[in-house]
């Protein structure tokens, strides 16, 4: 897309700060994985990603590196239409489950890795497939030696309609 996504302007403030308030809303908090100093200015506490530029399982590694909390509600900042009915819905099947991590998956079985729900114990198995070389949320979440997914089948595939290009964003009501 060519510019930082998380501080995309929307109707309701920065993106990143739209979809943290999501998280917040259902989980009790929102942290921000990323440069603080430039995070740092959405109202959520933002936290340096251990591993730059190393994708999405480098913020996830990250996220579970920093956090005293079991269960952890983990989403990319690019998805405007995560409601908190849906994310509240998914923190509530990973209370009912001895997964490590629940992903959702929509109807035609393709899982949307980007927004999960990880256990903190889940951290060790995840850094050595990191260390492995593995990058891919899917792959690790679903690949990983000693770690165990349990899909959350959900209808609502809007919610994970994430905005990689110009086009992507006007239709989602860009400003």
């Amino acid at each position: 897309m060519g510019r930082d996504k998380a501080l995309l302007g929307t109707r309701a403030g920065k993106l990143g700060a739209s979809v943290a308030r999501g998280v917040a809303a259902a989980a009790g908090s929102a942290v921000l994985v990323g440069n603080p100093e430039r995070y740092g200015a959405l109202g959520y506490p933002a936290i340096p990603d251990l591993y730059p530029g190393e994708g999405p399982l480098g913020g996830i590694l990250t996220a579970l590196a920093h956090t005293g909390a079991t269960w952890n509600l983990v989403t990319a900042c690019d998805m405007p239409g995560l409601t908190e009915k849906f994310l509240r819905a998914l923190l509530e099947a990973a209370g009912r489950t001895r997964a490590d991590v629940v992903i959702p998956v929509g109807p035609t079985g393709r899982l949307e890795p980007l927004c999960g729900v990880w256990r903190k114990s889940a951290r060790a198995a995840l850094e050595a497939a990191f260390a492995a070389g593995v990058r891919q949320v899917a792959h690790a979440a679903c690949g990983t030696p000693g770690l165990r997914m349990k899909p959350f089948k959900t209808s609502e595939v809007s919610v994970f309609q994430n905005v990689n290009t110009p086009e992507e964003w006007a239709a989602h009501g860009a400003e």
